[in-house]
């Protein structure tokens, strides 16, 4: 009997570029885009995502402090208050 491997094939180093239609609707628009948040994200996440939750959720009570970090526990937007399912569903009655 002769012994062989196996070769992996979870290892894919293949690039694929999205459609150009695609990328001109799509909310990230290139990898150099989206390199540029990651590089915000990592410097300062605190601003980061405060920005993010600010413009991108509705708040029936702004939070008082962005992220309380307790190792190893972290509580994010302490004192916030939003509803999911108005954030997801009702606030986009009224744009059709």
């Amino acid at each position: 009997m002769s012994q062989s491997t196996i070769e992996s094939i979870l290892q894919e180093e293949r690039l694929f570029q999205p459609p150009a239609e695609f990328s001109q609707t799509a909310r990230i628009k290139s990898l150099a885009e989206y390199q540029s948040l990651y590089d915000k994200a990592q410097a300062d996440p605190e601003t980061f995502w405060a920005e993010l939750a600010e413009r991108e959720l509705h708040w029936f009570q702004k939070w008082e402090k962005v992220l309380d970090w307790q190792p190893p526990f972290a509580r994010w937007f302490v004192g916030g208050k939003l509803n999911v399912a108005y954030n997801c569903l009702d606030r986009h009655l009224t744009d059709g």
